[in-house]
Formats: C-alpha cells, structure tokens, sequence
C-alpha cells in the first residue's frame, strides 16, 4: 500500500480570499514504511504574504518571487501523488488549498476521501488532549527540536513518525531494512518466481511421528483429516 504523508504551507487561511499555496512537502511510505522518496516544491503565489503567515513560516514575498508558478509543477506533483493515500494533518485545510489550485487551473479536484486525517485519528485516540504536531511530538518522543517555523517538508517527515505512532507503533529497525528490501525488489529486471529448488524440510522424523499420534486422536471429523 502506498501513502504520501502531505503538507502545504499558505499566504493565508482561506483560498475563496485568493489565498495560494507557497510551499508542498511530501514522504512516501509503502506498507507504512519510509521508502526514502521525497517531494519538495516552494511556489510563487503570485500575491504579498500576510503578515500571520510570514510569521508562522517565515517565508517572504523576496524569497518566493523566482520560484516557480503552481501551473508550473502541478504535472510533477501530480506524477508524485500517483494514487497513492494522502496522509495530513488537519485534511480539510491542505485539500481545500489543494484543489483550489486545481480548479484554477481547470484540473480535477483530488477526492477528500482519499485523505486520513491525522488530526482526526489522534483527538479520537486522545480525547480532550493537545493534538498539534508539537503536542504529539512530546507525547510519543520524537524529536521536533528543528522545527522553528513551520516548513512542509519537515512537518511531513514528522508527520510520518506520528502517523506510524498513531496507527500502533513502529518495530525498531524496520525502517532501514523495508527500504533497502523495496530497492533491491525493484532494481530487478525480472520478476520474483518459485524457488528454483524447494527448501529442505525442517522436520524431524520424530516431530512428524508424535504429530501424527495427535492428529490420529482427534477422531474422523477433525479440520486437518477432512482436508488433508
């Protein structure tokens, strides 16, 4: 299963006021594992920041203005997201931001279906709790120490720890070896097939011997006699 744990940052709060995306990050996960694969895009909104925006994630009209227009990058953000699960916290914010762009450009809007929001899932699970990102860092341990201002990419890297927290926990180690395994997987020409000679069986002629005993007292209509 593939997801992309998404985040924007914007000029404003609300996109029927003309605010515009100004920057996108996303990390992909395959059966809620990091393969590595990133996205980063800052944009130029085409308008002046807010001054409440500047202050959240520091980004100014100066810095954006030679970045690249939305119509510019939707086609490699699209390629990025493919059909993948999008992962957000606080769905409906980035979604609206998401598909007004799209509708701006005449492009189809992504379904809200196919987000999980993350917001949601932890105010379930914690009721009555802080469930900013901060909040549940704290709560599970991860380290947000870079995070000053608000920056998509690295609130979606963080966004994946919580996320792989919140869904029941990631097994130490597994990380590394998921994404080495996916890249040896896909870095062969052909594909995977039986094994060429069978695996020697592990069995002892003594653990096949007391088995059968045990299947034999089950009596006739026992599950492993009527389909053995």
């Amino acid at each position: 299963m593939r997801e992309i744990v998404l985040d924007t940052e914007t000029t404003g709060l609300d996109p029927e006021s003309g605010d515009r995306l100004v920057e996108i990050g996303g990390v992909e996960l395959f059966n809620h594992m990091p393969t590595g694969r990133t996205y980063h895009q800052y944009i130029n909104p085409e308008r002046a920041m807010s001054a409440e925006a500047f202050a959240v994630h520091g980004l100014g009209d100066d810095f954006l203005r030679d970045k690249p227009v939305f119509r510019a990058v939707v086609d490699e953000f699209l390629a990025f997201l493919e059909d993948a699960t999008l992962v957000i916290h606080n769905a409906s914010f980035d979604m609206k931001f998401i598909n007004a762009e799209l509708g701006w450009l005449g492009r189809p809007g992504i379904p809200f279906d196919r987000a999980i929001d993350t917001l949601a899932i932890a105010r379930k699970k914690f009721p009555g709790s802080p469930a900013s990102l901060d909040a549940l860092c704290r709560r599970f341990g991860i380290d947000n120490s870079a995070r000053t201002l608000h920056g998509a990419l690295l609130d979606s890297q963080i966004l994946a720890e919580i996320y792989l927290e919140l869904i029941g926990g990631r097994q130490p180690g597994l990380v590394l070896s998921a994404t080495e395994t996916r890249a040896e997987i896909s870095v062969g020409a052909g594909r995977l097939g039986p094994r060429p000679r069978p695996l020697a069986p592990r069995l002892t002629e003594e653990e096949a011997a007391a088995h059968a005993r045990f299947v034999g007292a089950l009596g006739d209509d026992a599950v492993w006699k009527r389909f053995s």
